[in-house]
């Protein structure tokens, strides 16, 4: 595959960070100048109906680099910081140019850092640097892995560095991190990347390849997520459909033929959310029944009545076994109710 260049270092720069995002952002751009000789790419994790002006805004006034929303299309351009719009995923195309796409949620999340990472080092190969800052959980850790077996360079945030140390925590227990630094130094390690020489490129593996074609709604089909591992007897959340689990590189990762992808702690987290929406439907069913009974109950008499009684006891029963699952969090603590 030919590696496309990107200025005069032919590199280019991919970010990702979530909860704490902002703050980080601006610390990092703060040391960068207005001739930085790459484009940066960020992937801030934002609700789907925010604009994301407020943190473009803030970039903005560093006045240090051009931000700006990423737009499908365009050139990437040295000096310029691409901002992944809400909602959409940010990525690079085959053609080097700016890739904005609605495909299917990553890691419970549009946009999400890894389908940004996977398509840099599909594209860029050894001539990417990912860089993984404050977040919760662990999206990115499978994008920098992939950034890595592609021959790209890894940067994480020192843990102890952030008030949000999970992302890149996560990342360095499971991707062969090349430099964890704190914030303050990440700019003129940045300098430093950019003006060393390229590494030898290495051929991007065809999990890598079959996952960015997904991604880019490009391929979505049965064979592509068969090539990439075994089904699994759970549904993915995302759409219901059947989950393949993949085990290519040290992350296992479950993913769903339409684009739906997941690595293990955010399906935990996904499930637990669907199973707690669950559990308040019952709830709402279930009091709508007894009340449903109860007032049923005083217009009846002899068996009638009394069956109905029973029966609205009944649903006071499963009313308090759900009461008391909801009111139990994942460590078997109860939470404190009122009196």
């Amino acid at each position: 595959m030919t590696i496309n260049k990107a200025g005069p270092s032919g590199k280019v720069i991919v970010i990702g960070t979530s909860a704490g995002g902002l703050r980080a952002l601006k610390t990092l751009i703060h040391q960068l100048q207005e001739d930085f000789p790459a484009p940066i790419l960020v992937v801030q994790h934002i609700s789907a109906d925010a604009t994301g002006d407020v943190l473009l805004d803030a970039l903005g006034q560093q006045n240090n680099l051009k931000c700006q929303h990423a737009v499908n299309g365009d050139n990437l351009r040295d000096g310029h910081l691409y901002l992944a719009p809400s909602d959409h995923h940010l990525m690079i195309g085959d053609d080097r140019k700016i890739l904005v796409t609605k495909g299917a949620q990553e890691n419970r999340s549009r946009p999400a850092i890894d389908p940004l990472f996977r398509s840099a080092a599909v594209v860029f190969g050894s001539k990417v640097i990912g860089m993984l800052l404050t977040g919760y959980l662990d999206d990115g850790t499978a994008g920098m892995i992939a950034i890595k077996r592609c021959g790209g360079t890894c940067i994480v945030q020192d843990p102890a560095d952030p008030e949000y140390p999970d992302m890149p925590a996560n990342a360095l227990k499971q991707a062969d991190i090349d430099f964890c630094v704190p914030l303050p130094e990440m700019g003129g390690l940045l300098y430093q990347l950019l003006a060393a020489k390229a590494k030898k490129d290495t051929p991007v593996p065809k999990d890598i390849l079959i996952e960015a074609k997904i991604a880019k709604r490009v391929l979505s089909d049965l064979p592509a997520v068969n090539a990439l591992g075994d089904q699994v007897p759970f549904n993915c959340p995302g759409c219901g459909g059947v989950l393949w689990k993949v085990e290519k590189g040290p992350l296992t990762r479950y993913r769903c033929h339409v684009g739906h992808a997941y690595t293990a702690q955010t399906l935990i987290a996904e499930q637990t959310l669907k199973i707690e929406e669950t559990m308040w439907t019952a709830l709402r069913m279930f009091e709508e029944r007894r009340n449903l009974l109860t007032t049923f109950a005083r217009e009846q008499t002899g068996a009638i009545r009394k069956s109905a009684l029973e029966r609205a006891e009944l649903s006071q029963v499963h009313i308090d076994r759900i009461k008391a699952i909801l009111l139990t969090d994942d460590k078997g603590t109860t939470q404190d109710t009122p009196t």
